[in-house]
């Protein structure tokens, strides 16, 4: 059964967040993701962007690359591959991110003071 969380109990935990925020740590935090996920997300909607004007207003992607197989096959297989690895790359650096999160987490010490 869930325990009522009374009004005052909810404004503490605001507060609670308001510190961790102005935290360096979380500033750190949120400083690190950006660091990563703003140049991962220029890079992935450029590269695919690409791909549509070079097809539609270049010639680029219609010579042969390996045989018959065109430039535009090579380059729509080399999307998927990008996509892969940056998820996996991704995958990687949220581990971090979760374990620096864990970390402000235990040194606020919410988790204890919230089963109270």
């Amino acid at each position: 059964m869930a325990k009522k969380v009374s009004q005052s109990d909810l404004k503490k935990r605001g507060e609670d967040f308001e510190k961790i925020e102005r935290s360096s740590q979380f500033q750190e935090l949120m400083a690190a993701k950006r660091k990563f996920l703003v140049p991962s997300i220029i890079i992935f909607f450029g590269l695919y962007l690409l791909f549509p004007i070079l097809i539609s207003y270049t010639n680029i992607m219609d010579a042969p690359a390996i045989g018959d197989i065109s430039w535009a096959w090579i380059y729509a297989l080399l999307l998927f591959i990008m996509t892969w690895v940056m998820a996996t790359i991704y995958m990687k650096k949220a581990a971090t991110f979760d374990h620096m999160a864990e970390k402000i987490w235990k040194e606020e010490d919410l988790d204890g003071r919230e089963a109270q």
